[in-house]
């Protein structure tokens, strides 16, 4: 037999669970999957309830903080187009800082500036 002690924390768990549903059906995911068609918006792949888990939110400025009710930040990305576009992204970012550090790293010590006037003082 089950004592009432066990049924009352599973009745905890079940009000936490839907606590949590309810709050996820609120978050950003739950408001574009209802907003945009079901369908990668670079491949184009189309989705259904058994692979919507595949379907991911992209945020078009990287700022996962930025999620504006009109969604217009928001884009639906299969998971292979949304690393693709993250490892983009970081590329970019990457090659930014490369070549600002090829900048930075000029070399600024010139050996031979004044070889013309030793040459000419040998002479």
């Amino acid at each position: 037999m089950v004592s009432e002690k066990s049924l009352a924390k599973l009745d905890q768990i079940v009000a936490q669970a839907r606590r949590a549903a309810e709050q996820r059906e609120q978050g950003y995911r739950a408001q574009a999957l209802k907003m945009y068609p079901w369908i990668c918006g670079r491949c184009a792949r189309e989705f259904t309830r058994e692979t919507l888990h595949q379907l991911t939110v992209h945020h078009r400025d990287h700022d996962h903080d930025n999620n504006p009710a009109d969604g217009s930040n928001w884009e639906l990305l299969c998971v292979y187009c949304h690393d693709n576009e993250h490892s983009r992204y970081l590329d970019s970012a990457y090659s930014e800082t490369s070549m600002e550090r090829q900048k930075s790293d000029a070399a600024t010590h010139r050996p031979f500036e004044d070889l013309a006037d030793r040459l000419k003082r040998e002479k």
